[in-house]
């Protein structure tokens, strides 16, 4: 028994030591201290409170000085990592599945008046009515979820939305490229289950539907309870007057069950924390798309996109609140009742998610340091992607160092940050790129009495192309 879990420790740090070897590769600039300054992220004891302080960490070789200039000037192949990130051993669902999750998590700046390519990013308050609009980039995470409960989550994708991005047409293109790219990785092959991407209610799901249709993927997303869709068209019937047969069928208003026909499926499943959970499905339903918003350049007749519009209700959230119903589409047609559960509850783990946005920075510190160009918040953030797979990797070999005031946690339990404490033991054991530093002592610096005479440019926040607004204006530029 212990030869095989000897040959499993073994072949665990093999695998690590080649994912470091390949991030090692994708510094293509000032790439030791970038790749120390990742192993500096996880052995920090505690919350990394200043990246500076990351500097007097054993596994930190550089002073300060260098570490400020390879988050400035380093470089970092985000092209080639994201290969890497694609080509590691992914979580997968009992059935095989891939299921991928993307969210948009902000990096708040709102002094930062010399920092460029801000944009104003949703906040949600405690109240109801309480949600502002900071400044702030916007980062748009894709990854790959787990099964159960848990708060690991594997990010394959990162790109950061910039004041002339349209969120959908970028999120599409980003998808496109995770999913190309697990493919080309054969993490996918004909015969496999289709890929689930899972989104929130802010994501034109229908859209990104229509753009994605070539790709091997099921798209899940939520959609507001006012909404209004339509039913299929009904059956033609001849009419003597003639005239143009119905596109849409009848309205579907999601807050009038009087427009709501019978459901072609029906489920209830029995939960542990939320009591029966209960679903209909309505197949075929679609929006009644316009000329508005993302489908302002689309050329020709608007498409009709058709899927599976489930509503979901649980009896309860806690003992003594009712728990309001839950709309879902679903890119899928002709869903069984295998697929409404698995809808759902796909949809249910996308908040994993969270988790690692809140590790990330309460723990990691991704928003802590106070960067002025965008492209240093860049490097910082691809760093804090490679130190989290890194702890996914490690993941088996990691020791429970639990405080003393804490539970004791199963193995296959360990949260993000159990697995970080132990992460200075096992390092010594995996391979390490980066070359000793050579001593070259302080820089001059700034002559003693002479001032900065280079005031930094300031620049406004928000974004700086505006859209056609109808189709009339597309159709005379086009001209």
């Amino acid at each position: 028994m212990s030869l095989l879990l000897s040959g499993a420790r073994r072949e665990t740090l093999a695998e690590v030591s080649r994912f470091r070897g390949d991030f090692y590769a994708c510094l293509t600039a000032r790439g030791d201290e970038l790749f120390e300054l990742a192993d500096a992220v996880l052995c920090a004891d505690g919350p990394v409170r200043s990246p500076v302080d990351l500097t007097l960490t054993p596994e930190h070789r550089r002073g300060h000085g260098g570490m400020y200039g390879g988050l400035n000037k380093g470089c970092i192949d985000a092209e080639q990592l994201r290969t890497v990130l694609a080509g590691l051993p992914l979580p997968r669902f009992p059935d095989g599945r891939l299921v991928l999750a993307v969210d948009v998590s902000p990096w708040f700046r709102s002094d930062a008046l010399c920092s460029a390519e801000r944009l104003f990013c949703h906040v949600y308050g405690r109240a109801k009515s309480a949600s502002q609009f900071i400044p702030g980039w916007p980062y748009s995470f894709v990854a790959v979820l787990e099964p159960g409960r848990t708060s690991w989550t594997t990010i394959v994708d990162v790109v950061r939305l910039g004041p002339v991005d349209d969120a959908t047409a970028v999120t599409a293109a980003q998808l496109r490229d995770v999913v190309e790219r697990l493919i080309a990785a054969g993490q996918w092959v004909s015969g496999d289950p289709e890929i689930v991407i899972v989104g929130d209610a802010g994501y034109d799901i229908t859209r990104l539907s229509w753009v994605l249709r070539d790709l091997p993927v099921e798209l899940v997303g939520r959609v507001r309870s006012d909404r209004v869709m339509r039913l299929p068209k009904p059956p033609r019937v001849y009419d003597p007057q003639g005239g143009r047969p119905p596109k849409h069928g009848p309205e579907f208003r999601f807050n009038t069950p009087e427009t709501w026909p019978e459901p072609s499926v029906v489920t209830a499943t029995n939960t542990t924390n939320y009591g029966k959970a209960q679903t209909q499905a309505w197949d075929r339903v679609h929006p009644r798309l316009n000329h508005r918003s993302a489908w302002l350049d689309h050329e020709g007749e608007l498409p009709l996109v058709e899927g599976t519009l489930i509503r979901l209700k649980v009896d309860h959230l806690s003992k003594d609140r009712e728990a309001p119903p839950v709309w879902l589409w679903s890119s899928k047609t002709g869903a069984s009742m295998q697929d409404v559960d698995r809808c759902w509850q796909v949809y249910f783990r996308r908040f994993d998610l969270e988790h690692t946005f809140r590790f990330t920075k309460q723990s990691l510190g991704w928003t802590t340091p106070k960067l002025r160009t965008p492209e240093a918040a860049d490097r910082w953030t691809w760093i804090l992607v490679v130190a989290l797979a890194q702890l996914r990797l490690v993941r088996p070999l990691a020791a429970d160092l639990r405080r003393p005031w804490e539970r004791p946690t199963p193995p296959a339990q360990m949260t993000p940050a159990r697995v970080r404490r132990g992460f200075r033991n096992i390092r010594p054991h995996m391979l390490c790129p980066a070359r000793v530093p050579k001593p070259r002592g302080t820089g001059p610096g700034r002559p003693p009495g002479v001032k900065n005479r280079w005031r930094a440019p300031r620049y406004d926040v928000g974004k700086t192309v505006k859209r056609f607004e109808t189709l009339v204006a597309l159709r005379d530029a086009r001209r």
